[in-house]
């Protein structure tokens, strides 16, 4: 430095000593400026005090000469002390070069320029606020200095700093959360460290409202927690906590639509492996379903994302237990908030769809469907749905909160489709389904084609519990009066006609009043089940009976078992067809689901029950014995007989067999006691122990056999059973008389013919497999 150089009013004694190496020295120099600069104080001489301190700032501080810059930096310290409170008014000269000494390289500077500060600080107190973005920056960047002199003196000035702005009233926050929101997304542990401990103290302070600003750090704040520093974990964890309970206490003024995305980015598990992602979304569903309770509808535009990041997490194991439960609770909430409103026509959400629609877009849930075999078609027209984005809220710019259900639908459909999903997600994705169906049926319905395919395949599930909420899903899409479109259902060739409920005292042939309408989808329901069982034998063998028999109790068991006779009647593979009656023979013999069916069957009372054995008798015809043993049900004795004499023009088979032998041991089962008694009256029911002797005949003498013969032998003869007053007797005969004449309208010559005509096809069928069997050796030796 010259040293010859005019620095008035600083003397060349005051300059020499500033510039010199030894601290001492430029303390003693210092101590000569302090008094200077009082002088002028005294003599209100501003333009001289702003002149020493440029000289400082200028020539000393910002010198090339690192002693130079170190008797530059205690000389502004001695300026504000001089100044006290008027130091106010010369704030902007005397912290910027001391700031620009921040970033010089030698880390003794570093420390002085620390020093000087914190002394400008400590005498300015509230006045240095407005300045605070630039104190704040430059000790955000000391905060991860190196040297630990540095980081000790920047510390000491932080907590200083700190002091003040909690003292003071006149915090500028709308000035600092910009640089707050920038410097939040730090990497660096101790600039982290500095960061939080700052929102800490802000958050603390009653005068200063942060949370109106939580949605531009609450992203960063989330980034902090998944730092590896477990001090820094626990201090941003703390800082989270106190937001979420001021939350808890003013939520009318909390922004939670601008922070719902933030959440469901952050309940994602990105790595799983980090065992701080584990806490970050532990936390981040935490604060969901907090959301999801104080902002009620608000977030249903954000439904979608929601979904996203929550069904996952509902498979977790018990080492995830605590986000597992946070998670099921979110769930829970959010679909308490779907609500029958949510299905009211909104023609003008229409027309604005429609109008805003690229002719680019496509059904993205269309392209998971894994065949067209299976596709539902009742509707006239079809309904694509662009592809939205998960986290796009829908609708936010309306003052009535509108449900994201494309978007809903959108994720839960994914969801089926993800053979990796675990078994809890799938259920609640159907469970969300149902309660779709349940609260918006008639928004549902315009789904239903392209989710039906996967539901169907859903029925394969190894989960019981999924098939179960599978099944109540298709139930309701079957039975739904929104669903309903025509009355005759074309599907795959096959006319049916629908049962109509909708009309008072309306009756058809396919169904008895007491049954409730199904609508348009429940025959093509029943078409594609039993497509899947002849495609998927597996299936039918392991849940065929399973499914069938909840579908009885959801959908009424008349109208199951009328509409799958219905079918089978039609079905052109008639080795599907015999093991599909044998099955829902089995079905109807012995399950307990079945129970008011069996009595409705048992007498032929009315003609709705008669009309119902004709539906299933021309359809058991496809397999013999299940025609007898449905004969043996509807006490048609007579014509099992019948039946039975026709057994020996039909090919006995070692399954034929096994089929008579668990006929057989149906009869000894606690379903037909009332036939095992009938045998008591012998006079009355003389077809019944022909029948039984008939089936006796077609045994080989097995185990089976010795059963029934044990049984036949215990007939009784008919005089010993005559009771003594003949008008009981009589009253006796006249019953089988009057059963007889209910039963008159049922054609049993047609359905003997029917019978012989159902054989005669199966006989030609197998006779051509036979003959293809016998050309194979002919084509081995061609």
């Amino acid at each position: 430095m010259n040293t010859e150089k005019d620095f008035s009013p600083l003397t060349p004694n005051i300059v020499r000593a500033l510039n010199d190496k030894l601290y001492e020295k430029r303390k003693v120099a210092a101590l000569e400026i302090e008094k200077l600069v009082r002088e002028f104080v005294a003599q209100n001489n501003s333009t001289q005090i702003r002149h020493v301190i440029q000289i400082l700032a200028s020539e000393f501080a910002l010198s090339q000469h690192p002693h130079s810059r170190k008797g530059g930096l205690i000389g502004l310290a001695a300026c504000s002390i001089a100044l006290g409170k008027d130091s106010g008014l010369y704030l902007k000269e005397l912290i910027e070069p001391v700031l620009t000494c921040f970033n010089d390289s030698d880390s003794r500077l570093r420390y002085y320029a620390c020093e000087a500060l914190y002394n400008i600080v400590k005498v300015a107190r509230g006045a240095v606020l407005p300045h605070f973005n630039l104190l704040f920056d430059g000790l955000s960047k000391l905060a991860a200095d190196p040297d630990p002199n540095v980081k000790s003196g920047s510390e000491l000035l932080d907590r200083l700093l700190k002091d003040i702005v909690t003292e003071s009233n006149k915090f500028d926050l709308v000035a600092f959360v910009p640089l707050l929101r920038e410097r939040i997304y730090s990497n660096n542990q101790y600039a982290r460290q500095f960061i939080i401990s700052w929102i800490h103290v802000l958050e603390s302070v009653p005068d200063i409202n942060l949370l109106d600003y939580l949605p531009e750090i609450l992203d960063g704040l989330f980034q902090i927690l998944g730092d590896n520093s477990k001090e820094i974990r626990r201090t941003c964890e703390v800082v989270l906590g106190e937001f979420l309970k001021e939350i808890k206490k003013t939520p009318s003024s909390v922004k939670f639509a601008e922070m719902a995305n933030i959440l469901v980015i952050h309940c994602q598990v990105a790595d799983e492996a980090k065992l701080t992602n584990d806490l970050i979304q532990l936390t981040a569903m935490t604060w969901m379903r907090e959301f999801i309770q104080l902002a009620g509808r608000v977030v249903l535009p954000y439904s979608s994302g929601i979904l996203t990041a929550v069904l996952p997490c509902l498979s977790y194991d018990d080492r995830k237990k605590n986000t597992k439960e946070a998670a099921s609770a979110c769930n829970h909430s959010l679909m308490k908030l779907v609500t029958p409103e949510d299905d009211d026509d909104d023609d003008n959400e229409d027309e604005e769809v429609k109008s805003n629609e690229s002719p680019s877009r496509e059904d993205s849930l269309s392209k998971a469907e894994p065949d067209s075999g299976d596709t539902l078609n009742a509707s006239q027209g079809t309904v694509s749905f662009s592809n939205i984005s998960f986290f796009a809220p829908a609708s936010t710019d309306r003052s009535q909160v509108t449900l994201d259900l494309d978007g809903i639908v959108q994720v839960l459909d994914r969801h089926l489709h993800d053979t990796s999903t675990g078994m809890m997600t799938r259920i609640a994705v159907l469970k969300w389904l149902y309660h779709l169906y349940i609260k918006t049926p008639r928004k549902m319905f315009r789904h239903t084609d392209s989710l039906f395919p996967m539901l169907l395949k859903t029925l394969s599930d190894e989960s019981d519990e999924v098939i179960l909420k599978d099944l109540e899903v298709l139930a309701e899409i079957a039975s739904s009066p929104a669903g309903q479109t025509d009355l005759t259902v074309t599907c795959d060739g096959l006319e049916l006609k629908v049962p109509d409920g909708s009309k008072p005292g309306a009756k058809t042939s396919e169904s008895s009043p007491s049954t409730p309408s199904m609508n348009s989808y429940f025959y093509k329901f029943m078409i594609n089940l039993l497509k899947r069982f002849s495609t998927e034998r597996k299936l039918l063998e392991s849940r065929g009976a399973f499914i069938i028999r909840q579908l009885c109790l959801l959908l009424h068991a008349e109208n199951i078992f009328h509409s799958m006779a219905d079918i089978l009647l039609k079905e052109e593979d008639l080795k599907f067809a015999s093991t599909m009656v044998q099955t829902l023979n089995t079905i109807l013999l012995t399950s307990a689901e079945l129970f008011q069916l069996r009595n409705q069957l048992k007498d032929l009372r009315t003609a709705e029950s008669c009309a119902l054995f004709c539906c299933l008798y021309r359809s058991w015809c496809h397999n013999p014995v299940a025609t007898v043993s449905l004969c043996f049900l509807t006490q048609n004795y007579q014509h099992a007989y019948d039946l039975i004499q026709k057994f020996g023009d039909l090919e006995v088979t070692v399954d034929f067999l096994m089929e008579v032998d668990k006929l057989v041991q149906l009869i000894e089962s606690p379903i037909f006691t009332y036939l095992r008694l009938q045998l008591l009256d012998v006079e009355n029911n003389p077809y019944l122990i022909k029948a039984l002797y008939g089936l006796l005949m077609l045994l080989p003498q097995s185990q089976a056999f010795q059963l029934l013969s044990h049984r036949l032998q215990c007939v009784p003869n008919p005089e010993l059973m005559r009771t003594v007053d003949e008008s009981k007797y009589m009253d006796a005969k006249r019953k089988p008389a009057a059963k007889r004449a209910s039963q008159a309208q049922v054609d049993y010559a047609e359905l003997l013919l029917h019978f012989d005509s159902v054989q005669s096809k199966h006989l030609e069928v197998r006779h051509q497999r036979s003959g293809r069997a016998s050309e194979l050796p002919d084509r081995k030796l061609m």
